[in-house]
């Protein structure tokens, strides 16, 4: 008596916990996640603007165009960059990003970062900047950016081998910012990106920033434009939102958030 006594207490309390749980549990999301926080790793949902480069030329400086047309109004981080790939003889030596932030832990929300990771995923050295940083972080600094400003974002050979720098020039003042430079390694670059690094909800006010000229120098001072870029936009397994959208608009590539997205995965928009 006292086993079946206790069992059947066992099982009556098992049964109020699992109602209990029932009452409280976040359903999964069922269709595309167009609601709510990322559920990626890191809390951010991206999407990328992958260059078709031809694949015989050595790239040794990058540079595009950013535009933030429709600012954010939230207090969340949106980092859009330049990205590239650092290559030498012993093979690909990690990345580094070079871009605009809206961060609400640096003055006026605005900020620059340069930084990247080596083959081993670990943080790139570099030199230290002119720039301050709010918050002392070594890759972002404060940077004064403004709407509807055109910002050419340039990575390029530095004061030495292996060495790389980043800077911002604002194309209406002319005013060209070194951030710093980062030792990766390498002699050229390689797999150019541009993205969109979203860390708000899916369905926060919507964000619209252009991306043109886009441009690679080559060895011999030779500078080549892809004619086409590819979308590419983080799964909703990988906890992306579905609806950013890349798109053309005649000057450029724009990337919008909280939108009907109109090029699919993969698609290829012309230049």
């Amino acid at each position: 008596m006292y086993h079946d006594a206790h069992a059947h207490l066992g099982w009556t309390m098992l049964t109020f916990l699992r109602r209990l749980l029932d009452r409280f549990r976040v359903a999964p999301q069922s269709g595309p996640r167009v609601t709510g926080l990322p559920a990626s790793s890191n809390g951010a949902s991206s999407f990328h603007v992958n260059w078709d480069m031809p694949p015989d030329r050595s790239i040794v400086a990058v540079e595009a165009t950013l535009e933030i047309l429709v600012p954010p109004v939230v207090d969340r981080l949106h980092f859009w960059a330049l990205q590239a790939s650092f290559v030498g003889p012993e093979g690909r030596l990690g990345g580094a990003h070079l871009g605009l932030q809206w961060h609400p832990s640096h003055p006026g929300h605005t900020a620059v970062n340069w930084g990247g990771y080596d083959r081993n995923g670990l943080i790139l050295d570099g030199t230290s900047s002119d720039l301050p940083s709010a918050r002392g972080n070594a890759n972002t600094r404060d940077y004064a950016w403004a709407p509807a400003t055109p910002y050419r974002l340039r990575i390029s050979p530095g004061s030495n081998d292996g060495w790389w720098l980043g800077e911002v020039t604002n194309l209406v003042s002319g005013e060209t910012t070194k951030v710093r430079e980062l030792h990766p390694g390498g002699e050229r670059l390689i797999s150019p990106v541009v993205w969109s690094e979203v860390f708000a909800r899916c369905d926060d006010p919507g964000v619209t920033v252009r991306w043109s000229d886009l441009t690679a120098i080559d060895d011999q001072g030779g500078h080549i434009q892809p004619a086409a870029v590819r979308a590419n936009y983080q799964s909703h397994e990988s906890g992306g939102c579905a609806n950013t959208s890349t798109t053309t608009d005649g000057i450029g590539v724009l990337q919008e958030t909280s939108t009907m997205r109109a090029t699919p995965q993969g698609g290829r928009l012309t230049l």
